[in-house]
């Protein structure tokens, strides 16, 4: 899948789900090169963005998080938030499952440049049904596990109950 083909796959299932996207140029001091998070929406600056499966990473950020947190959420605020730890966990189950979602490789978005190099080892374990995550993912409505689904009635992660937090 070219990087064209990715951004025009991506965007138009963020825009589905309802997180907004702007095309704006960016300082070269992003955490992810030519991405951002400003005000609850993702900024994206095609001439320095380097790994566009990066882009359903930053909206995961954005889909985890209480929706009366979301409008003020930008790049800098993530990591300081108290519960940092187990959003960036849900947040990489959520690109996964918006991966598998949209049929793209999940090694795209859970790539070796990013994850302290370990993103394909952790597609590897996904693809196998070894997850992190996902707990959280369900205690906030967003999926089902394989138990809850049967209980439920409803498909297990990493199909996606609920694509945004309620």
């Amino acid at each position: 899948m070219t990087n064209e083909n990715l951004i025009q796959t991506v965007l138009p299932f963020l825009e589905e789900i309802g997180i907004e996207v702007q095309f704006a140029e960016l300082n070269d001091d992003c955490f992810l090169p030519g991405l951002s998070i400003e005000n609850g929406r993702i900024i994206i600056d095609m001439q320095r963005l380097k790994y566009p499966g990066d882009i359903l990473h930053e909206a995961a950020h954005i889909a985890v998080v209480p929706p009366e947190e979301r409008s003020t959420l930008n790049a800098k605020s993530i990591a300081g938030r108290k519960d940092n730890a187990a959003e960036e966990m849900m947040a990489i189950a959520w690109s996964y499952a918006a991966a598998i979602h949209l049929h793209i490789d999940p090694k795209i978005v859970l790539h070796d440049e990013g994850y302290q190099g370990g993103g394909s080892s952790i597609a590897d374990n996904f693809s196998e049904g070894k997850y992190f995550g996902v707990p959280m993912l369900q205690w906030t409505g967003m999926c089902a596990d394989d138990q809850n689904a049967i209980k439920l009635g409803v498909n297990p992660y990493p199909h996606l109950l609920n694509w945004l937090r309620k």
